[in-house]
């Protein structure tokens, strides 16, 4: 993948440095390691393989050899910080549609960080951002997706899925990396317009598979359910409950058909 994608990477002439690594902890620890070591934005960390993969809520990422696409894109956006977490919507609206292009297959997005085909989880985005007094001194936006994946544990086997598995295809994973990027440049320059989702919420919307469905929200408080009704132009989950509407900006949030919940 390494060859193909540094092709991709000059012909396309995109700013920042092209990354690749064999192995890696995590690309987002990288990201954050070259981020304080001055590289810059628009770097992209790409590995074959990582050890110690992360998702959201210290979740593991399983990182197989050879299997998947695993990459960190490294941003220093001069954006307010109350904003930066939108950039995983971003992320999201530009992954689902790199994969329906290539693949030819529908991809949804499970609010705020899931990509799911077929009621399973085939990608999932990581943010995570980096303060400097009241400032962002960067953001790395991590990718995690099962592409060639055969076969997963027992124990997520029926929440998990990957592109070859709903398609057959094995496509270069070099070639979606860059329809991934050319989406998000896209998706992006919109959003930095406003700095929240007003651009792009009905096309959000139309790709939220949580959108007219019954969900279950686990808030600190008191988990709670409702029928959710897309987002907010600040990226909020409009979710209408027995007590009235309510706007979740933040938790985990469930939905009925999906990983099991009924």
């Amino acid at each position: 993948m390494e060859k193909e994608l540094k092709a991709y990477w000059d012909a396309k002439r995109w700013d920042g440095k092209l990354l690749y690594f064999p192995v890696v902890d995590s690309t987002n620890t990288k990201a954050r390691q070259l981020a304080f070591e001055g590289y810059p934005s628009g770097t992209l960390i790409v590995a074959e393989q990582q050890e110690a993969g992360r998702g959201r809520n210290g979740r593991t990422w399983m990182s197989p050899k050879g299997d998947g696409i695993f990459m960190t894109l490294l941003l220093r956006p001069e954006i307010a910080p109350a904003n930066a977490s939108m950039i995983t919507l971003v992320a999201a609206m530009a992954t689902t549609a790199a994969i329906e292009k290539k693949m030819g297959c529908q991809a949804k997005i499970k609010w705020p960080n899931d990509i799911v085909i077929s009621g399973k989880k085939v990608c999932g985005i990581l943010t995570e951002m980096s303060m400097e007094k009241d400032a962002i001194h960067h953001i790395a936006v991590g990718i995690g997706m099962n592409v060639y994946d055969e076969a997963f544990p027992k124990e997520i086997e029926s929440v998990a899925t990957s592109l070859y598995l709903e398609t057959g295809q094995k496509i270069s994973r070099a070639e979606l990396i860059v329809e991934i990027l050319e989406r998000f440049e896209y998706y992006y320059a919109i959003y930095h317009q406003t700095e929240d989702m007003s651009g792009l919420l009905s096309e959000y919307n139309l790709r939220l598979v949580n959108l007219g469905q019954m969900v279950k929200v686990m808030e600190s408080k008191a988990p709670f359910e409702g029928r959710a009704g897309g987002i907010t132009s600040r990226g909020e989950l409009i979710v209408d409950t027995a007590e009235g509407r309510k706007l979740v900006s933040s938790g985990e949030v469930s939905v009925r058909g999906i990983y099991g919940y009924v």
